[in-house]
C-alpha cells in the first residue's frame, strides 16, 4: 500500500532532463544575468518540447515567473516612484528595499525549480 505522501514519478528520459534542466537556467540567467536573453531562449525553445513532458511543463513555469517577476517588479517599482515622487529619498528607500526582496524571491523560486528538473520533477 502507498501511503497519501508518496508522490508518483514519472521517468523521464536523460535528454528529457536534461532540457527540463537547461529550461530552469534560463529562467535563472533571465532572472539574472542575462535578462531578456534567457526568455527568448524560453520563448523559442516552448515549441520544442512535447506538451506532456517535463521539459514542456519547466519552459511553461520558466516564462510565467518571468511574466510576473517583470510585472512586479517594473510595474509595481515604478509606481512607487510615480507616487512617490522622484526626488524624495524614502521613495528610493521603499524602491531599493522592494526590488531586492522580490527580486531575491523570484531567484529562489527559479533555482528551486531547477533542482526539481534535475530530478525529474514538478513544483509542488
Amino acid at each position: 500500500m502507498s501511503s497519501s505522501n508518496e508522490t508518483a514519478t514519472t521517468e523521464y528520459t536523460e535528454q528529457e532532463i536534461k532540457f527540463a534542466s537547461n529550461a530552469a537556467l534560463a529562467s535563472i540567467l533571465n532572472l539574472t544575468f542575462l535578462p531578456v536573453l534567457g526568455f527568448i531562449w524560453l520563448v523559442t525553445h516552448l515549441n520544442k518540447s512535447y506538451q506532456e513532458s517535463i521539459g514542456h511543463y519547466h519552459v511553461v513555469l520558466g516564462i510565467k515567473l518571468n511574466i510576473i517577476a517583470a510585472f512586479s517588479l517594473l510595474v509595481v517599482s515604478g509606481l512607487m516612484i510615480a507616487f512617490g515622487g522622484f526626488d524624495s529619498p524614502w521613495t528610493w528607500v521603499y524602491v531599493i528595499t522592494y526590488f531586492t526582496l522580490v527580486h531575491t524571491i523570484f531567484i529562489v523560486i527559479a533555482v528551486w525549480a531547477m533542482v526539481r528538473s534535475w530530478s525529474g520533477n514538478r513544483l509542488r
